[in-house]
């Protein structure tokens, strides 16, 4: 049974790549084969023993709380957080979940999917203290490797994070066991600003800045974005055919 028993997902943002031209589509329930996108998280995030979940909603937040409340297990308690601010950047997402967090937890992205392994790997192996990121060190499946979140490493130590960066090893998979220490850094990282924004790469680049981000390596684990139509398309065909290894749900 891993120490972490509390999720923080993040599902703000407008998602308009993914949706496309259809306004009443809302990213998070974007159907992947056949299934919303977002119940493949909750899957995840449940069969890794955890039963407490935190959403971070903002654009059409009415409409994604109703749906998403059609979706989530009796079993799980679930809180919906409102980030008005939901245009900006999603250190400001993540910052709204700072008073309904007591304990280190899970942060995952909304429109990430994850092979079981994956979240297992990460809640197996973080390091108490630090912000632990799940990396992919495999760049040649990466689908669109100029967008990733790339990150560069010395052994298991992050020392730098972001999607311009020259030179680097891994890309971040957008799951990550996080102390509470973050939301510090995320401030401090929103205030060095002139508009009161803050992405959370920016906040886990002062962390590593003081020796605080640890990068868990995935190995062969399978994960996809799902930020747009491409990458939809790409993740259906992995799912569909099988391969390398069964998702969350899919089973179930």
């Amino acid at each position: 049974m891993s120490a972490i028993s509390q999720a923080v997902i993040l599902i703000a943002g407008q998602g308009s790549r993914l949706r496309g031209a259809d306004e009443n589509l809302l990213k998070p329930f974007v159907p992947v084969l056949g299934r919303p996108l977002i119940s493949y998280i909750l899957d995840a995030v449940r069969c890794a023993g955890i039963s407490t979940m935190h959403f971070v909603v903002g654009y059409e937040s009415e409409r994604v709380i109703a749906q998403a409340k059609q979706l989530i297990p009796p079993h799980i308690s679930a809180s919906f957080i409102v980030n008005r601010d939901w245009p900006k950047q999603n250190g400001i997402s993540l910052l709204a979940a700072a008073v309904h967090v007591r304990t280190p937890f899970l942060l995952t992205m909304g429109d990430h999917l994850f092979a079981e392994t994956i979240v297992d790997c990460l809640l197996d192996n973080f390091a108490p203290g630090l912000l632990n990121i799940a990396i992919d060190r495999k760049l040649r499946s990466i689908v669109d490797l100029e967008d990733a979140m790339k990150v560069r490493t010395r052994g298991d130590e992050v020392i730098g994070i972001g999607k311009n960066l020259r030179n680097y090893d891994a890309i971040d998979t957008g799951l990550f066991v996080c102390p509470l220490e973050i939301f510090d850094y995320l401030e401090r990282a929103k205030s060095a600003g002139s508009q009161s924004d803050c992405s959370l790469a920016d906040g886990i680049r002062l962390m590593a800045g003081d020796r605080k981000v640890r990068a868990v390596d995935i190995g062969e684990g399978w994960w996809q974005d799902v930020d747009t139509r491409q990458m939809l398309q790409h993740a259906e065909e992995q799912m569909a055919a099988g391969l390398k290894v069964r998702l969350f749900g899919m089973a179930h």
